[in-house]
């Protein structure tokens, strides 16, 4: 049975990340749902608009495979840029997709916790005083209707770099936006807060840039692993992504990494088929 997770929210969900900028992960075991179907994960996962690109969701899979050899992991992407809290009310056609994918997932899998990071687009005053209570009635009938009451939430902090970019001004108050999500994680069961605390950003100062989403990813994990909040960095978050930067590919995984690379024109016919042979034969 695959262990699955429902990625949901706005863009730096699903992932703004320069794919250049870091390793690829790439792992037999970790999967993602396309068409209702489990596909072998590539990035972008959440592919929401042209611009998707490196998530958290890859390295917080591959944190979960270290401590889980023998499994596989799913994930659910559901995420969409540029979104509020009211666009993700009950009701609505985000909400509904993300109900629908998870219930398809549902079939084959069993979800394992949902990760959530939004927050940007309800920067002000007015909109932050009203999250806690919007975002409780989004998850609760979320959980309500895949019936998953007690399967971890974990939520994300907006990163400190927000105010500082050409776009800043809409950012002035990213800190109030923190503090509701700390305080929800607080005061709901089974829900869990990650510091977005000494990320970096792409040139835009939005979007987490590919290595600070890799390491968002690792403080993800944690905080499902152990079911507590992360206020501070976590001290091996460099070591955890070593490690699976640097595992052995499989000779499966070799396979499908050189089909890719073939299939988008990377490498000719005849090299193809040699390496191929080659592998074949190890």
């Amino acid at each position: 049975m695959i262990h699955s997770f429902l990625m949901i929210g706005q863009s730096n969900m699903a992932g703004r990340g320069y794919a250049k900028e870091v390793p690829p992960i790439f792992d037999e075991h970790i999967k993602m749902q396309r068409n209702g179907l489990w596909q072998i994960m590539s990035e972008p996962i959440n592919f929401d608009r042209p611009s998707s690109g490196v998530s958290l969701a890859s390295s917080f899979a591959a944190a979960w495979r270290l401590d889980h050899e023998q499994d596989e992991i799913g994930l659910i992407p559901c995420a969409d840029g540029g979104t509020s809290l009211d666009d993700w009310a009950v009701g609505g056609s985000l909400f509904e997709n993300a109900v629908s994918q998870a219930r398809l997932a549902q079939r084959t899998s069993e979800i394992k916790g949902i990760l959530w990071h939004q927050g940007e687009n309800d920067c002000s005053p007015e909109k932050a005083a009203q999250y806690q209570e919007k975002f409780a009635v989004i998850m609760d009938t979320l959980r309500q209707e895949l019936k998953i009451p007690e399967v971890p939430l974990i939520i994300g902090g907006l990163g400190d770099f927000l105010p500082n970019g050409i776009f800043g001004q809409y950012f002035t108050h990213y800190s109030l936006v923190n503090r509701e999500l700390e305080d929800f994680a607080q005061s709901h069961k089974n829900c869990y807060f990650v510091t977005a605390k000494g990320l970096t950003a792409n040139p835009d100062s939005i979007h987490f840039n590919a290595q600070s989403q890799r390491v968002l990813g690792i403080r993800y994990y944690h905080a499902y692993r152990d079911l507590k909040d992360i206020f501070n960095p976590i001290v091996d978050e460099e070591n955890r992504l070593d490690s699976i930067y640097n595992r052995t590919y499989t000779k499966t995984e070799k396979i499908k990494r050189l089909e890719h690379d073939f299939a988008i024109g990377n490498i000719e016919s005849k090299d193809y088929l040699n390496k191929l042979t080659a592998l074949s034969q190890e």
